[in-house]
């Protein structure tokens, strides 16, 4: 059978840096793909040249060759949904674009990504992240494509709504469409892939069928990426509650997302719950980012405004927010030293020249150098635009530090570096993950939600199994 994608010595640089070093790799109809590597190795990059495409500044080479239509699952399906259009408008004018009957090009993509019609006259903002992410998968199969690229299509999902995702896309598999998965989630790569390509600094490292390269991988790199044993527990000294919140209710628009929620922060306290429960609403409250809602949120007992806006410099210092998406939260425009080190200036009041200085030597510590950080945001990849945002948190040096999903996008090397940074700062953390090992690893206390209510809570030792009960 011959291949519907082939790639032959892909090649892409970008400012005399080579990004892509002689890629190769063939991909049949009805076949799974996985593409994995460390943050920075071009993963990206080969997925935007099956695309066609390619960031600003980068040059591509070789040959790329494809038989039929190419589909797009992006990692952030926020990021392609437009928030101020109902769906079914968005999905007719896909639609129009293709041959072929708009209503049935619809009906049929909609089918095959399990999403039920009613949904289309929702706005984004109105569908959890996984609804988004099977309405994106939707919209990339209207018009019937030969080859899906999926790019961390189960970033921040909870357990099962990631295995709803995989299955999913092993439906559409069987109905002959080829898949690339960018992934750094070893258990979506067993549940999925056929076919392994690792890269490391743009260059393939080793490739072959999933069941080798799971069970023996030849490299150490390979074998470090593949690692799913969870680290070692640390333990944080018990103190008291920097961060209270008492009576917390949160609306969008008319919906209630959280009810009466009250939980103290000490140390470490992780948020978890399915998909759609509120984790995300309730960080956003103790930023001071979801102003639509009614309660208390207390600093040292103090209350702290609803809005950012009305918060003091020293209160945006306190409580700082790295958000899941965090291409999302820089300036595509500025480069990403300047926008980390601004923190520094903007809310301790520290002279420009040492911030940089400082933003730069933290960056370097996360494995970071100033050629990299010297670049707009559109340089750099999610992995490293992530360990950039938390850096650029911690510079604030903050009472309490509100993660967001942040290591959902990552592979298992870099992941195991930002967990080790997570562990050591000196300030409060309220940890927002589906991910219970890594909840394992850091959290002191865990808070339960459940469409939006507080259904269990206390220390990680005797709640995190009736959690994951509750997250099934």
């Amino acid at each position: 059978m011959s291949p519907v994608v082939l790639v032959e010595d892909l090649r892409a640089e970008a400012n005399e840096n080579v990004l892509l070093d002689g890629v190769s790799f063939a991909l049949s109809a009805g076949r799974v793909l996985a593409l994995v590597g460390a943050s920075g190795s071009g993963k990206t990059t080969t997925g935007l040249a099956l695309l066609g495409e390619r960031s600003s500044g980068v040059t591509v080479s070789g040959r790329v060759s494809l038989s039929g239509r190419v589909g797009f699952v992006p990692q952030q399906p926020a990021s392609a949904l437009n928030p101020v259009r109902r769906l079914d408008s968005v999905f007719r004018e896909i639609a129009a674009l293709q041959d072929g009957d708009p209503e049935v090009l619809i009906s049929t993509a909609l089918r095959r990504a399990r999403v039920p019609a009613d949904l289309l006259r929702r706005y984004p903002h109105q569908l959890s992240g996984g609804q988004q992410q099977r309405v994106v998968l939707a919209q990339a199969l209207v018009g019937d494509p030969a080859v899906l690229v999926a790019d961390e299509p189960t970033t921040g999902q909870d357990a099962l709504t990631r295995n709803e995702v995989v299955d999913e896309l092993a439906a559409v598999v069987a109905q002959g469409v080829a898949l690339v998965l960018l992934t750094h989630d070893v258990e979506v790569v067993r549940a999925l892939a056929d076919e392994i390509v690792v890269l490391r600094a743009g260059r393939v490292v080793e490739a072959g069928p999933a069941t080798e390269l799971l069970t023996d991988p030849r490299d150490d790199y390979t074998r470090a990426l593949l690692d799913t044993v969870p680290p070692a527990r640390t333990t944080a000294p018990e103190r008291a509650p920097r961060l209270r919140v008492r009576g917390l209710t949160a609306r969008y628009r008319n919906a209630i997302v959280l009810h009466e929620v009250e939980l103290e922060v000490g140390e470490r306290l992780a948020v978890v719950g399915r998909s759609g429960s509120g984790k995300t609403t309730l960080g956003r409250c103790l930023a001071g980012l979801h102003q639509q809602a009614t309660g208390e949120v207390l600093l040292h007992d103090r209350p702290l405004a609803r809005s950012l806006r009305r918060r003091s410099r020293a209160e945006l210092a306190a409580v700082q927010y790295v958000f899941q998406d965090a291409r999302g939260s820089f300036d595509e425009h500025r480069d990403v030293l300047n926008q980390v080190a601004r923190t520094a200036v903007r809310l301790r009041g520290v002279r420009p020249a040492d911030a940089r200085a400082a933003a730069l030597a933290a960056l370097n510590r996360v494995g970071l150098a100033e050629e990299t950080v010297l670049r707009r945001p559109r340089g750099l990849s999610g992995g490293e635009l992530q360990r950039a945002a938390l850096v650029r948190a911690l510079l604030a040096e903050p009472e309490v530090l509100v993660c967001d999903e942040i290591t959902s996008g990552l592979d298992a090397v870099t992941r195991q570096g930002l967990l080790d940074l997570l562990a050591g700062v000196p300030c409060a953390l309220v940890l927002i993950s589906h991910d219970l090992d890594v909840v394992a690893r850091l959290a002191d206390r865990v808070v339960v939600l459940h469409e939006g209510r507080v259904v269990a809570h206390g220390p990680v030792e005797t709640t995190l199994d009736g959690a994951e009960e509750r997250m099934k």
